[in-house]
C-alpha cells in the first residue's frame, strides 16, 4: 500500500524480562522485541516538530522510507537511477542509529509508465526486474536492516495478482526478485510483504505458499511482513494473530507487522477510542516469543526467564515475587 508515516513493531527476537520504559521502542525491546519503528516520507521533514519526534529513539527504533525507494522514484527511466530522496532518510536513520527497513523493489502499484506498459516478453521483463534489483540493493548495500523485495502479490482470495509480473513471467518472478536481491546484498534481510494476512485463512494460505515457492527455489527468503491494516471491532484477538504468526514462523522465517494502524469512523467517541486501545495492544502482545503464548498456571517471567512472556487470552502474567511470574486468570 502507499506508505502514510505510520507505527511499525517487529514481532522478532529473544524473551527477556519486562521492563517498565518510557518510549514505544524502549517497551519493544524490554518484551524481547527488536524494535519498534515507524515510516516517513520527504516532504514531512521539513516540519521540525515531527523530524523532532522522528528522531526520537526511545520511541522509534527503527525507519520505513515510505515511497522514496519505489520504482517510480529510484528508476523513472529505464536504466537511469536515483536515489536522492531515499538517501535522506536513510542518512537520517543512520545518524540516529535506528534500523533501515527498506521498501519496496517489486510492487504492481507505483511503476513508471515505461515499465506498467511497456511491450515485454518473459526474458526482456526478467532483465528490467533483474537490473532494477541490482541497481538499488547494491546502493543501499549495508545500510538496510531488511527489504520488502515483493509487495502485495496476492489477491484478496490468496490467487496471484494479475500484475504486470505475473502477466508476463508467472509466478517464478517472486523467486527470481529473491535471488537478485540476495546476490547483489547477501547479509541484508529479504521480505515477502502483503496486507489481510494477519489471520488464518485463503490469503494467509497464499502467502506461506510463496514462502514455500521461493524455498523450492533454493532462494533466499528471511522474513514475512504482515501490515496488519485493521478498523476498531474488527481486529482479530490476541491468539489469532499468535496462531497466524506461527503459521509462518513454522516455515522458517521470521515474521514483522510493518505497517499498524487500528482506524475508525470519526469524530471519535471515548468508546471507540479505548477499544482503539485495547486492540492496538493485541498486536504486539501476540508476538511472545516467536508468536508463542503462554498457558494457564505456567510460567511467563523473572528473573533468569528466558521463556515467552505473553499469556493466553483472557489470562494475566501475576508476578509473585522477583524470580517467578505465572499465567493466571485476568
Amino acid at each position: 500500500m502507499r506508505f502514510q508515516p505510520i507505527a511499525t513493531a517487529l514481532a522478532v527476537g529473544a524473551s527477556a524480562h519486562v521492563a517498565q520504559a518510557a518510549g514505544l521502542h524502549d517497551a519493544a525491546v524490554a518484551k524481547g522485541l527488536l524494535y519498534f519503528g515507524t515510516a516517513t516520507d520527504n516532504p514531512e521533514l521539513t516540519n521540525t516538530s515531527y523530524v523532532t519526534q522522528l528522531n526520537n529513539t526511545n520511541d522509534f527504533g527503527q525507519i520505513t522510507p515510505g515511497n522514496s525507494q519505489k520504482w517510480d522514484t529510484t528508476e523513472p527511466t529505464q536504466g537511469q537511477f536515483s536515489f536522492t530522496k531515499g538517501d535522506v532518510i536513510a542518512d537520517l536513520a543512520e545518524a540516529n542509529g535506528q534500523k533501515l527497513r527498506c521498501h519496496n523493489l517489486v510492487w504492481h502499484q507505483q511503476l513508471p509508465n515505461w515499465v506498467s506498459s511497456g511491450s515485454w516478453t518473459n526474458e526482456t521483463l526478467t532483465a528490467v526486474l533483474k537490473n532494477h534489483i541490482t541497481n538499488v540493493v547494491k546502493h543501499y548495500k549495508g545500510r538496510c536492516y531488511a527489504w520488502d523485495v515483493v509487495n502485495e502479490a496476492l489477491n484478496d482470495d490468496g490467487s496471484y495478482r494479475d500484475s504486470i509480473w505475473y502477466k508476463t513471467i508467472g509466478e517464478a518472478y517472486i523467486p527470481i526478485a529473491f535471488e537478485a536481491a540476495a546476490a547483489a546484498d547477501p547479509d541484508v534481510k529479504l521480505y515477502y510483504n502483503d496486507y489481510s494476512i494477519e489471520w488464518g485463512g485463503s490469503k494467509s494460505t497464499g502467502a506461506q505458499n510463496i514462502v514455500k515457492l521461493i524455498q523450492s527455489y533454493g532462494a533466499k527468503i528471511d522474513g514475512v511482513g504482515l501490515q496488519a491494516h485493521f478498523t476498531v471491532g474488527q481486529t482479530p484477538v490476541r491468539k489469532d494473530l499468535a496462531s497466524n504468526l506461527k503459521s509462518f514462523i513454522d516455515l522458517g522465517v521470521e515474521v514483522a507487522y510493518t505497517e499498524v494502524d487500528v482506524r475508525m469512523k470519526t469524530p471519535a467517541t471515548e468508546a471507540n477510542l479505548q477499544q482503539q486501545s485495547t486492540e492496538y495492544a493485541y498486536i504486539p502482545s501476540s508476538t511472545g516469543s516467536s508468536g508463542s503464548l503462554v498457558k494457564a498456571y505456567y510460567q511467563c517471567g523473572g528473573i533468569n526467564y528466558s521463556g515467552a512472556t505473553q499469556c493466553e487470552e483472557g489470562l494475566t502474567c501475576k508476578k509473585w515475587n522477583p524470580y517467578y511470574s505465572q499465567c493466571v486468570s485476568a
